[in-house]
């Protein structure tokens, strides 16, 4: 029967209809720190009757990077203003589509088995945390979004020349936060939500506000991939359910 259909199409001069676009999954490039929230979200998106959404997580700087060397992203969810800002000076986003969607708040981590408080101020002993040999876990702050306002909040208290030679730099802050969940570093710098996702972990001390620039998360749409599909995605993450799933991770939304 499926040939009969198929050479009745060809004699018609017809072709099969093709999978029409609005069918086609989305591609999500974020940000390491939304992965529980996106991936919950992915799962409501699909339910409410909308094709899969496939999300690829890493630094901020890796996936810009990717999508500037043509990777086929329809989405980037960036942890931070720089590296969205770096794809618009290139035309590689939509720039009527981009959203600042999510804040976050940066925190000091340690073990979960060792919990300690310290008060984050001007000049507080953070080496002294790590003790004779231990190394602060963070996201390279070459270039990864977490590590870069950690370096800021350092220098600002004025303790980064006592740990710059003590960091362990990771890929990313979940890389991060696994260091001290493994006890392999003795405390870290990670974002509030990171944090509030591990049992492992605890948290020492939560940086001021003052100590860093914002800490704000925006999307926006590919330049080459704005269909009615993206539109739509980005309407939902703005949207009531979405904005509950993020609080609950400990994102902010205004």
């Amino acid at each position: 029967m499926r040939i009969f259909r198929l050479i009745l199409f060809l004699l018609l001069g017809f072709a099969p209809p093709a999978l029409a676009a609005e069918d086609q999954p989305l591609t999500v490039f974020a940000a390491a720190s939304l992965n529980d929230a996106l991936r919950e979200l992915a799962g409501l998106w699909q339910r409410q009757g909308h094709a899969p959404v496939r999300l690829n997580f890493a630094a901020s700087s890796l996936l810009a990077r990717q999508i500037a060397a043509g990777a086929p992203a329809d989405i980037f969810a960036s942890a931070d203003e720089a590296w969205m800002d770096a794809l618009a000076r290139q035309n590689l986003i939509v720039p009527e589509s981009r959203r600042d969607v999510l804040f976050n708040r940066l925190v000091l981590i340690v073990p979960a088995a060792t919990p300690v408080h310290v008060t984050i101020a001007r000049g507080f002993d953070l080496a002294a945390l790590l003790g004779p040999g231990g190394r602060l876990a963070v996201g390279d702050p070459a270039h990864v979004p977490a590590g870069i306002y950690a370096k800021q909040a350092l220098m600002r208290l004025g303790v980064w020349s006592s740990v710059a030679d003590r960091l362990a730099p990771a890929a990313d802050v979940r890389a991060a936060l696994l260091l001290v969940a493994r006890g392999e570093a003795p405390a870290g710098i990670v974002y509030e939500t990171d944090a509030r996702a591990s049992r492992e972990v605890a948290v020492a001390g939560t940086f001021p506000e003052w100590s860093h620039d914002r800490i704000t998360y925006p999307f926006a749409i590919v330049r080459g991939h704005d269909g009615a599909e993206a539109r739509a995605w980005m309407r939902f993450l703005v949207g009531k359910d979405a904005r509950a799933v993020f609080a609950r991770y400990g994102f902010a939304t205004e």
